[in-house]
């Protein structure tokens, strides 16, 4: 193994913190690119349902601005 210790691998020779920052951004990065689009779709899907009840059980017109 390259590292003597869990301690060295964390720290790499002084230079841990900058790697081990840029995995945890990478990945804050990632799971955001995956999650916005569900919660976008969420919510998207919430305001349909409130103008499909507010319409009266229609679905909204196409061409009609709400």
């Amino acid at each position: 193994m390259y590292f003597e210790s869990l301690a060295a691998a964390l720290q790499m020779d002084g230079h841990g913190a900058f790697v081990w920052s840029a995995y945890l951004i990478t990945l804050g990065v990632i799971v955001f690119i995956l999650y916005a689009p569900r919660r976008r779709q969420r919510r998207f899907l919430r305001q349909l349902e409130g103008q499909i009840r507010r319409s009266g059980g229609k679905a909204p017109d196409a061409g009609k601005e709400v």
